[in-house]
């Protein structure tokens, strides 16, 4: 399966969402995917700020939940409840899992894993490469971050020429540290990626999002992808 993406304008997805208002201005202004943690650890735990009814209310065709080593049924549950288009798995979910949740989510939803990446060695590119082979036939997209201590997003860059070694057969979520500094490097990547992930840097606090901030940004990509 050929990327959905290689001389297209990436998509932009913008994660951990927590206030209706914000969301209601990211619809107006076309953003493709929002993203819900749905990970009581993160500062951005969706459920301390909006119920699932509140989700569900939310007309958008790419509501994304992000869950980590949450149990099979439990994120069923809440796809269904919040009118999930996507489950993010971002923690150390096994191909058995993913497997399993596949069988039990509607099969209208699709899934992204979660893909931590540290080093630029050859033994890091053999295994993130077998990573990606064995999630081939269960996932419907990979997202490349950066790895750190805690589960979620670090805000920082990893080296994004590393994906440049791999085989990608599917689309791919670019995430950590992208800014309106680093995004002209974006264009170097090939296969380029099917969706850009923002979240940390365009915020005023965890969750609460610089709307304006999102929207420079949006149009420095434009020019520069």
């Amino acid at each position: 399966m050929k990327p959905e993406t290689d001389n297209l304008q990436p998509k932009l997805k913008v994660c951990g969402l927590t206030r209706l208002d914000q969301i209601r201005e990211l619809i107006s202004m076309k953003t493709d995917f929002l993203g819900f943690i749905f990970y009581p650890k993160s500062p951005r735990y969706v459920l301390n700020h909006l119920n699932t009814e509140d989700i569900s209310k939310i007309e958008h065709h790419a509501k994304t939940g992000v869950f980590v080593n949450e149990e099979a049924d439990q994120i069923t549950d809440i796809a269904e409840k919040a009118g999930l288009n996507l489950i993010q798995l971002h923690g150390d979910e096994s191909e058995d899992f993913i497997t399993e949740l596949r069988q039990k989510l509607n099969q209208e939803v699709k899934i992204i894993k979660v893909i931590r990446i540290g080093n630029n060695d050859q033994e890091t590119k053999e295994k993130l490469q077998q990573t990606i082979n064995a999630h081939l036939s269960i996932v419907d997209y990979f997202l490349f971050d950066t790895d750190g201590k805690a589960f979620g997003g670090t805000g920082k860059q990893f080296d994004w020429t590393l994906l440049d070694t791999l085989k990608i057969p599917l689309p791919y979520f670019l995430s950590g540290g992208i800014s309106e500094e680093n995004v002209k490097n974006i264009d170097l990547l090939n296969p380029k990626p099917f969706a850009l992930d923002i979240n940390s840097k365009f915020e005023f606090e965890p969750g609460n999002k610089n709307i304006e901030k999102i929207k420079n940004y949006i149009e420095v990509a434009h020019k520069a992808l």
